[in-house]
């Protein structure tokens, strides 16, 4: 019998690392901008629709979701196995309030968060659901809301630095199939908006939104972290963190070296921010 040649331990550890990267999940940052993008059809729903029927095809298994709208001392996970679609605003058409995304839920994932965020206590909750910065970006992106979706809320007692830190201790989850999404704004002023459709960018905005940008496309995760250091700017376009911070989690969740690619990007009523970012492929 002939025995065919073994490969270099070399070439056989890049065939394995490339069979991770193959397989990895994505971890994507959504400007979520208004609710109404749930109705509307606009060149961030594309970006966003496109955005998950690339990543479909990798086949999540399950989507873990960190909103703006979940902000709270403490931090926890949705665990039940059907989580209600919340519908955390006013003011809005009827037609917004009647969109449902019956997305089942994941109580094993949600233990396993639990688990690995360790030592930080992660509370089991069974009352909150799926709220708008959830649902508005992933009815567009996964429309079927056939994947499972869980939620990680955004402890407001914690600085940058901690939100950053959990991202990392979650980016195990994108080996195993798991989807991480961060659904926010890079800026979010909406007491100096301006409603009119061709309203002017205010040059705080873009200049923030622009190194925020640049940070995520060099790897400079240290400028994300200490985004405050942008002195007016950012105090400005975050004059609170919560519409900031998801975004954490996802450059939380970039493994060494790996790329971050701009979907799509734009600022809507001069004052909060469409970019949406992607950590490795989708």
């Amino acid at each position: 019998m002939r025995w065919a040649a073994a490969k270099p331990v070399n070439k056989l550890l890049e065939e394995i690392k490339m069979s991770t990267i193959a397989t990895r999940m994505p971890a994507i940052f959504f400007g979520h901008g208004s609710p109404m993008n749930a109705l509307e059809d606009n060149r961030y729903t594309a970006a966003w629709a496109a955005l998950g029927a690339s990543a479909a095809q990798l086949k999540p298994k399950a989507i873990l979701s960190v909103s703006a709208h979940w902000y709270t001392r403490g931090t926890g996970v949705t665990a039940m196995a059907q989580p209600q679609t919340i519908h955390d605003f006013g003011g809005f058409p009827q037609a917004l309030f009647d969109v449902r995304y019956p997305a089942p839920g994941d109580p094993q994932l949600a233990a396993q968060v639990r688990d690995l965020l360790a030592p930080v206590a992660v509370a089991m909750d069974h009352s909150w659901g799926l709220d708008h910065g959830t649902w508005s970006v992933l009815v567009k992106a996964f429309p079927k809301a056939d994947v499972p979706v869980i939620q990680l809320s955004i402890d407001a007692t914690q600085p940058a630095q901690f939100h950053f830190d959990l991202g990392r201790k979650l980016a195990v989850l994108r080996e195993q199939g798991v989807l991480i999404v961060g659904s926010g704004d890079v800026v979010h002023n909406l007491r100096l908006m301006n409603r009119s459709q061709d309203a002017p960018v205010h040059g705080w905005a873009q200049r923030f939104n622009d190194h925020i940008r640049a940070s995520l496309v060099s790897g400079d995760m240290q400028a994300l972290i200490d985004y405050a250091d942008q002195g007016q700017d950012a105090q400005l376009s975050v004059p609170t963190p919560e519409h900031y911070l998801p975004l954490l989690y996802i450059a939380g969740a970039r493994q060494d070296g790996e790329a971050i690619s701009i979907a799509v990007d734009g600022i809507d009523i001069g004052s909060v921010s469409m970019l949406t970012a992607v950590v490795g492929a989708a």
